[in-house]
């Protein structure tokens, strides 16, 4: 097989990103049955319910934007690497796992062309015969360039090339990739699930150039997965894919959909009204809920929590933002593409129609297309493969005046940014890499590490994102907690018994009621600073510290104190204390009880070295000074939802 030479990898990157409905139930892809643990339970089952860590959007050489940048990796490597072990990056340095082994993993690979493009570059298959595939795979990059955007102009349009499209070699990749999640499945230590990437994209054009939007969802099954995946070539419309979901449900085929990177779907991910622009209905919200019970709220690709624009008032809300559409320059739209705003508007939908679209659980992925995450920021490999490997194509120190700009994996970097008026950088690092986040994580809290505990905690919503670090955050509400519960050694069994942990809906009864937020450092990462309740309502939101690592929240700000955290710039080490673990009991004191409302809890840790510092840093290089020299990772837990007693 072919590689393709550097001065294509750098024509590649300025395309980066660009990529009839069957309703009938398919067949099933037959997987062995797990081997049963005594009494039905594996080894550290809990009826109070562990965290657990994983990652939910993974690629591997069968993605057409994964193998195009060189690589090679399999399914079988992703689930090597989050198991712990290490597996070469396209660029030849070894990746292994920050932190430890996951506990589940999913490899989610995208359903367009699947495959077809490691077939066209394989001799003596017959699609490597295609004109295509020989530009496709050529030394010219103008030839590369042309016929790579021809399959994600395909993938947009959901128009097939009919010569390259080979359905019974998708389907026999994807049962491979299948084949591959039951291999390394093992109840009770790891868990994985057969999943892909349904990739819809809408587009904008502006000054000549056209920015793709995001609609892209990755779809995981339970259990037993189809023979074949719906893809944006059977339709790019997202509801046509939750009422293919519908079919398989009924044929006994249970999963769920969870979209991601709504920051750069230019306002439509969480638009008011259906994909082909008809007014929202209980009806679409009950599919939509069925189907997507969760969303991505962090990942490689920037953060989807809240924008500046959209909250002014919170200090926090500017974290790792990334606003360019798909293969462009094109800034997206912000209103209808942040979570928080969409807590908000199903709140308004909820007073004025009777139904929320938008009551989403949170998790949190890499998107990684090399099979492994990048979660440290002190050991990141971007995302895509060739084109972001090292750090000067992500721009993270300067390169030279005199070097080459296509000899990128042989470039001498810069001694200072300030001090060379002709320093220059990759423009595709300018642009995306630099701006693209170490990040992130899904966690559960599941009774034991299996299919079905952890599916069922996606169902139920009992989820948290953290943006690489392994941070455990609790989060319960009820009416009849003790003010002591926070010292009670069977605390966890005490806030089940007595109210609904994240996920869950509280029922007015005309009372106050208490919130119990529990936070727990990753003993390998930064401390912790503070805790915060996030509250939403129909006309508005408010941020709370309800807990400190210093001191107590002001009354009237609603601020903790300044715990006098910092960094040293010059080694990145962190300076100052911080907690091991926030607990308290929080009373909303603004609270309504005939106002609708949405609670979430966000967890700080005390400031550190943003990943492109920590390179400059060991480059001898000051850091790039367009991008946050330092940042606060960060855990979000899924709301609780009041409803009020009117």
């Amino acid at each position: 097989m072919k590689l393709l030479n550097t001065a294509a990898y750098a024509a590649l990157a300025a395309i980066l990103g660009a990529c009839g409905v069957q309703n009938e139930p398919t067949a099933t892809i037959d997987v062995p049955a797990a081997a049963d643990a005594k009494d039905g339970r594996t080894a550290g089952y809990s009826a109070e319910r562990n965290a657990y860590f994983g990652d939910m959007h993974i690629h591997t050489r069968n993605s057409f934007d994964a193998y195009i940048f060189n690589v090679r990796r399999t399914a079988d490597d992703a689930y090597r690497f989050a198991k712990g072990e290490t597996v070469k990056h396209p660029s030849g340095f070894d990746m292994t796992i920050s932190g430890g082994p996951l506990d589940f993993y999913a490899v989610t690979d995208h359903a367009e062309y699947l495959g077809i493009l490691p077939a066209m570059n394989t001799e003596g298959n017959k699609l490597s015969e295609l004109p295509r595939a020989k530009d496709m795979f050529s030394t010219d990059p103008v030839k590369i360039t042309a016929a790579f955007q021809g399959v994600g102009g395909s993938v947009r349009s959901g128009v097939k090339i009919e010569e390259m499209y080979d359905q019974p070699l998708i389907n026999s990749v994807w049962a491979e990739n299948v084949a591959s999640a039951e291999k390394h499945n093992e109840p009770g230590s790891f868990t994985t699930f057969s999943a892909y990437e349904f990739t819809s994209v809408v587009t904008r054009e502006e000054d000549g150039t056209f920015g793709g939007g995001n609609l892209h969802r990755n779809v995981f099954f339970k259990d037993e997965a189809p023979i074949r995946a719906f893809s944006t070539l059977d339709s790019t419309n997202p509801e046509d894919l939750w009422d293919w979901m519908d079919v398989q449900r009924e044929a006994g085929l249970e999963a769920i959909a969870i979209p991601h990177n709504s920051n750069v779907s230019d306002g439509q991910m969480f638009k008011l009204e259906t994909y082909d622009g008809a007014p929202l209905s209980a009806e679409y919200a009950d599919q939509r809920m069925r189907n997507e019970p969760l969303v991505e709220i962090t990942q490689v690709k920037g953060t989807s929590e809240t924008h500046p624009d959209l909250s002014p008032n919170d200090e926090w809300a500017d974290f790792e933002l990334y606003d360019k559409m798909l293969g462009s320059n094109i800034v997206a739209r912000t209103e209808g593409g942040f979570v928080r705003e969409a807590y908000r508007n199903g709140l308004k939908l909820t007073e004025a129609e009777g139904f929320d679209p938008f009551k989403f659980g949170i998790t949190g992925a890499s998107d990684s297309h090399v099979v492994g995450g990048a979660f440290a920021e002190d050991d990141y490999w971007s995302k895509v493969g060739m084109v972001d490997g090292l750090p000067v194509q992500r721009g993270s120190v300067p390169i030279s005046p005199d070097s080459d700009p296509n000899d990128l994996r042989g470039i001498k970097p810069g001694t200072n940014w300030e001090d060379q008026p002709n320093i220059r950088t990759v423009q595709s690092a300018t642009n995306w890499f630099s701006r693209w986040s170490a990040s992130g994580l899904t966690g559960v809290w599941a009774e034991e590490n299996t299919r079905e505990a952890i599916f069922e905690a996606f169902r139920r919503k009992e989820t948290f994102a953290t943006t690489g670090p392994r941070i455990k955050v609790r989060f319960f509400a009820g009416y009849d907690y003790a003010g002591d519960i926070t010292d009670a050694a069977d605390l966890t069994k005490k806030a089940y018994a007595g109210g609904v942990p994240m996920g869950g809906d509280l029922v007015g009864n005309g009372e106050i009621p208490s919130f119990l937020v529990w936070a727990m450092r990753d003993p390998g990462a930064a401390a912790l600073q503070r805790a915060q309740v996030v509250k939403v309502t129909s006309s508005g939101e408010q941020v709370y510290d309800v807990a400190c690592h210093a001191g107590s929240p002001d009354p009237v700000t609603h601020r903790c104190p300044d715990n006098g955290a910092s960094v040293d710039m010059a080694t990145c080490a962190p300076q100052g204390d911080g907690a091991g673990e926030l607990k308290t009991l929080w009373s909303d004191q603004e609270f309504r009880a005939d106002q609708n409302a949405t609670y979430y809890v966000r967890v700080l840790e005390n400031p550190t070295c943003r990943w492109s510092t920590w390179e400059a840093l060991k480059n001898g290089t000051p850091p790039r000074p367009d991008v946050a020299q330092t940042l606060q990772e960060r855990a979000y837990t899924s709301p609780i939802w009041y409803a009020s007693t009117r």
